[in-house]
């Protein structure tokens, strides 16, 4: 059941101490009104929710926190939703603050997918209905049970936006958007009394890079930031890594990119496999790691002797040969370059029935004719899950949330915010990576430890890529834990939320 509040100004509780269970305070207690700039919506609403370990009362509190400069000036404000646990008093307990990718992407998917007290339903695993009606429950299988949940929409995506004349370039930066995010979590664990509970970010797609960059700016110091923030993490959750070479187009040896290609194998090998294209004993899992073994043995090495020209033709036999073998494509797709790139294995490996499959989930496709070539919107998994997301969300924020805001929600932004988006670093020098500076961040907490997770039909950030990120930033392997799901980019879709859920909710405990 759930109870809506009162009236916020009636209301004389605190989330601090042992009051935690009695609700939060209203938005007038904890920020003061700013002259020119609008007050900070919130709203609040109560629920009970029946987890795996038995029912559980909690608060949703969906909200606005200003962003500040250095002068004190109000320059955003970031919109948040917020799940406390109220039938338990304890201020210790862990916090999870989570946030999608992009950039320009809101917390929506992994909101409505895996973690959250209200999950999406749709009517299949694989190839669901785009069209309503679509269904939401309660998601027995939420960590909310062993930690509370902060959902974060950075400036310029959800509800979040500038304020106070603010241009976006002050927090469209990779740089730029962690500073705003490590002010967010500050003024959070103030506001709610949490700076002795144990802290970990989870971050999915671009999320990772910003998973990545926030310890720094989490902790600050006089080369970055320009303040002490002395904000130590105990977890990072990544999902569907890309914490590589920095930038847009980042500039790779000839080595590199050869690995990297030879890299793409194991997750065309277990996309062809799925759609019944090749047959063998192994399971998905198996059929990954063999792949992988062979793009990072023979099959890199025959990339680079294809690049000095030392290649010989018995050698590139095999190679064409045992490629086909994987992937059940025809050996004069590989013929040329022995390389063929996930954009033209997914309009090619069913092409023969018409159809083309996702990178973002390769289990999903559509017909290859009539395709628009939208590197999103025309992709097939994306295409297919993404209205009832967006429509499940809408529903939650009105009937359950109770949010009444006028302006729309962005869950996805491009055009001015993605396209523009500054990757010019404070720090890190060329040819380094976002692992890297998660190395660095391991370095100074001995205590931080790191999940990754990653889908075997994820094409776009592939499995077999982020352990190769991990391995090259030489990250304590003692304090890495990797994780693989038969499913893609949103790896929590198609009968796999359960399993990630227990997965990280071990990680929290740190079971």
């Amino acid at each position: 059941m759930k109870i809506l509040l009162a009236a916020l100004g009636c209301l004389a509780l605190t989330l601090s101490g042992t009051a935690i269970a009695q609700g939060p305070p209203p938005a007038s207690e904890i920020v003061p009104t700013v002259e020119g700039v609008p007050e900070p919506y919130r709203q609040i609403t109560r629920h009970e929710l029946k987890t795996k370990n038995g029912e559980i009362e909690y608060a949703a509190i969906a909200a606005d926190t200003h962003i500040y400069d250095l002068a004190g000036n109000v320059t955003g404000s970031i919109f948040s939703f917020t799940y406390l646990r109220t039938d338990v008093q304890d201020p210790n307990r862990p916090v999870l603050f989570v946030f999608n990718g992009g950039p320009g992407a809101a917390s929506i998917w992994i909101h409505m997918g895996a973690i959250g007290p209200r999950q999406v339903v749709l009517d299949a695993d694989v190839n669901p209905s785009s069209v309503p009606p679509f269904e939401i429950r309660d998601n027995p299988a939420s960590v909310l049970d062993v930690a509370d949940i902060v959902f974060i929409d950075p400036i310029g995506t959800g509800y979040s936006r500038t304020l106070n004349g603010t241009k976006p370039n002050a927090f469209w930066g990779v740089d730029e958007d962690a500073n705003s995010i490590a002010q967010f979590m500050e003024l959070w664990l103030s506001e709610y009394g949490r700076w002795n509970s144990p802290k970990f970010v989870l971050g999915e797609s671009y999320g990772t890079v910003r998973a990545a960059v926030l310890p720094r700016a989490l902790t600050g110091g006089p080369l970055y930031g320009g303040v002490m923030r002395g904000i130590t993490l105990d977890g990072i959750i990544m999902l569907g890594t890309t914490i590589g070479k920095m930038g847009r187009a980042p500039d790779f040896t000839p080595e590199e990119l050869a690995a990297t290609l030879a890299r793409q194998l194991p997750g065309q090998a277990v996309t062809s496999r799925y759609h019944g294209i090749t047959t063998g004993p192994q399971s998905i899992p198996e059929l990954f790691e063999e792949t992988l073994a062979y793009a990072k043995g023979p099959y890199l090495e025959a990339l680079l002797k294809l690049q000095q020209e030392t290649l010989t033709d018995a050698e590139k036999a095999d190679v064409l040969a045992q490629l086909s073998a994987y992937t059940g494509v025809p050996e004069t797709a590989y013929s040329e370059d022995l390389h063929l790139d996930d954009g033209a294995y997914v309009k090619r490996v069913l092409g023969a029935s018409g159809m083309e499959l996702g990178k973002y989930d390769s289990r999903y496709s559509l017909p290859l004719a009539q395709s628009g070539n939208d590197p999103v919107a025309d992709d097939p998994a994306m295409a297919l899950y993404t209205p009832g997301f967006v429509a499940s969300f809408h529903q939650m924020l009105r009937e359950d949330l109770e949010v009444a805001i006028s302006r729309p929600y962005l869950s996805i932004r491009w055009q001015d915010l993605n396209f523009s988006w500054n990757y010019r670093r404070q720090g890190p020098i060329q040819g380094e990576t976002y692992a890297h500076e998660l190395a660095w961040a391991m370095r100074r907490n001995p205590d931080l430890n790191l999940m990754v997770a990653s889908g075997y039909y994820d094409l776009v950030t592939t499995p077999a890529e982020a352990k190769a990120q991990v391995a090259a930033a030489a990250l304590p392997e003692d304090r890495v834990t990797f994780k693989e799901y038969e499913s893609g980019h949103m790896l929590y879709l198609g009968g796999t939320s359960e399993a990630f859920a227990d997965d990280l909710r071990a990680f929290l405990l740190k079971d």
